[in-house]
């Protein structure tokens, strides 16, 4: 019989999103920062725009092509004590135009953690 009594469970933070008119040639925060550390993420570039992501604001750190999405799972083989790697509370990510400015769509940001 399986033991559905888990020390944690994956619950969703709400998405942080931004809208194409919004996304302009200088970085802009997606939201607010993170409340929790992350477990697992997942990045939607649902624009018709290649967009360029930082967390800092100000470095380029990663592209992701119009329609793209990234969703990074580094934690779910580790055990929820004993390791793993996750995004830290407190991250904000920022969004900028990479070429031309997107026309429609928007860019969502998804977190997921571990609670009771």
């Amino acid at each position: 019989m399986a033991n559905y009594n888990l020390a944690q469970r994956l619950l969703f933070d709400t998405v942080r999103t931004l809208a194409f008119g919004a996304i302009g040639a200088g970085y802009t925060a997606i939201g607010t920062a993170t409340s929790f550390p992350a477990r697992q993420f997942m990045i939607q570039n649902l624009t018709n725009g290649n967009l360029m992501f930082s967390t800092d604001g100000v470095n380029d750190m990663f592209p992701l092509a119009a329609g793209i999405s990234w969703i990074n799972d580094s934690t779910s083989n580790a055990v929820a004590k004993a390791g793993g790697f996750y995004l830290a509370d407190g991250t904000i990510l920022y969004v900028k135009q990479l070429g031309g400015a997107p026309s429609s769509g928007s860019v969502y940001f998804t977190i997921i953690y571990g609670g009771q």
